[in-house]
């Protein structure tokens, strides 16, 4: 296969008026840089995405009636988009990651559909991201504390009428797995599902939802066999709260103690480590993964990324299944994440290449993916065509191509990706699964399904009784 167009190549993105990408198998042999333009449309070649943290949400929760919720109100409620079927709900998000120019996904897997035994839901989405075509990164999320609150859940119940405390006990307060066995059963994953384009980790949901030797366990076996873990940190100011009053020695201080905090850790989120935390954070070589609209959308904050790439720390970028438009549109996140967190003024005029560079770079690395995602022979043939001619509509002056990205790329300047040498989107397109279809039957079923949910019944009491949890406890009315 050649792929053709203006490029960004190599590890400084150096940009390449006509090239010509020659792919052979899952690598690229060959660069071409002295190639004639083409007749037709002008493309734009570059680096493949990796959305380095995502749930795998089947559709937007603004649908299921979480709009703006904090996250602490928002979790309970989208028990509503339970999955109806694993392959067809993992199906829609990771053919829209693709769409919009992704060619690796963490999908840490918080919300099972509970219609089959979990190896078996595991391998169905690891089916969906083989026939999208995306790399994967699999976490099987676990948590055995805290299911309502980062505290007593009864002070919680205690003040619900008794029909509507026993469908929020059903519902969420369900025993923990035992740390030996989420172990072994990450593992029968492993076995059951990887291969050249996926890979499987370890995913503690975060310390306010894992007891301490769930957390430690974890660790030890991370340390053992070199299986990364992917988890949560400091989301909210609630769980930032929660943390000074648990770990007086400081929650990052805790992880590195028991050996969590190590090369092989990434941290979502972070939006309230703290300078001395981001410190321990780069000295580790651990990876932080910034997830920028859904903490907009959460109302949690915007978090120090400016602050944590001048420490050295390792970042990258994430859509948790929140994009702005939620439209899991990572070009648009990418643009964001760098014109809020990026230098102002005069300075770090070359800032926006090196954002690229080090965010795909870092991405790929937390999801087990190869290389660094630049563009060179004997690289993997992972990249990204976007409409040149569309980008550049007005044509008036020579402008760099990297200039155009990240002011105004969108999905819909998407043309082609290409992974591991497969084209799964041509022409804007996925090509391995049919997305609109699958987006309809979600829908249908939803539609069909969510009004008779028995937790629409009991939200406005449940609702009521979590922030005034939260006010009584953590002061946050």
């Amino acid at each position: 296969m050649i792929v053709a167009g203006e490029a960004l190549l190599g590890p400084d993105l150096a940009h390449a008026p006509g090239a010509a990408l020659r792919l052979d198998g899952d690598a690229i042999v060959a660069i071409d840089t002295g190639a004639s333009a083409t007749a037709g449309p002008r493309r734009l070649v570059m680096p493949a995405l990796a959305n380095a943290h995502d749930h795998a949400r089947p559709l937007s929760l603004t649908s299921f009636g979480a709009a703006f919720l904090p996250l602490e109100t928002w979790l309970p409620r989208s028990i509503l988009a339970t999955p109806p079927a694993p392959y067809l709900a993992a199906a829609a998000p990771l053919a829209r990651a693709a769409r919009a120019g992704c060619a690796a996904v963490m999908v840490h897997y918080t919300r099972p559909s509970g219609a089959m035994p979990l190896l078996d839901e595991a391998g169905e989405v690891a089916r969906a991201a083989r026939d999208v075509g995306v790399r994967l990164a699999f976490a099987l999320a676990v948590r055995d504390i805290h299911p309502l609150v980062y505290g007593p859940e009864e002070e919680v119940l205690a003040g619900l009428p008794a029909a509507l405390r026993r469908e929020i006990e059903a519902a969420f307060l369900r025993p923990g797995m035992p740390p030996h066995a989420y172990i072994a059963l990450t593992e029968a994953i492993a076995a059951a599902i990887e291969g050249p384009t996926v890979s499987v980790q370890f995913g503690p949901a975060g310390v306010q939802w894992c007891s301490r030797p769930l957390l430690e366990a974890i660790a030890e076996r991370s340390a053992a066999t070199g299986r990364r873990v992917h988890m949560h940190l400091l989301e909210t100011r609630y769980q930032r709260d929660w943390a000074r009053r648990e770990f007086p020695q400081g929650i990052v201080t805790y992880l590195r103690e028991i050996g969590l905090l190590s090369p092989r850790l990434t941290l979502a989120h972070a939006t309230y480590a703290d300078e001395a935390e981001r410190a321990m954070i780069a000295e580790a070589g651990a990876t932080i993964v910034t997830n920028f609209s859904s903490n907009l959308h959460l109302r949690s904050g915007l978090g120090p990324i400016r602050e944590a790439r001048a420490q050295g720390c390792r970042v990258c970028v994430g859509l948790d299944g929140l994009a702005f438009d939620e439209d899991d549109d990572m070009l648009r996140e990418m643009r964001l994440v760098q014109a809020v967190h990026g230098p102002w003024g005069f300075d770090g005029r070359d800032d926006r290449r090196r954002f690229l560079v080090e965010t795909v770079a870092a991405g790929r690395a937390a999801l087990g993916a190869p290389g660094d995602g630049a563009l060179a022979p004997g690289a993997p043939a992972d990249l990204l065509v976007l409409d040149l001619d569309a980008l550049d509509r007005d044509a008036i002056l020579p402008v760099a191509p990297l200039d155009l990205v990240f002011a105004r790329a969108t999905a819909a300047h998407v043309r082609e990706v290409v992974v591991a040498g497969r084209r799964i989107v041509a022409e804007g397109r996925v090509t391995g699964v049919d997305l609109p279809a699958a987006e309809a039957e979600l829908r249908a079923r939803y539609r069909a399904s969510v009004p008779h949910h028995p937790l629409l019944r009991a939200w406005p009491s449940t609702e009521a009784a979590l922030r005034d949890w939260y006010a009584r406890r953590i002061g946050c009315g």
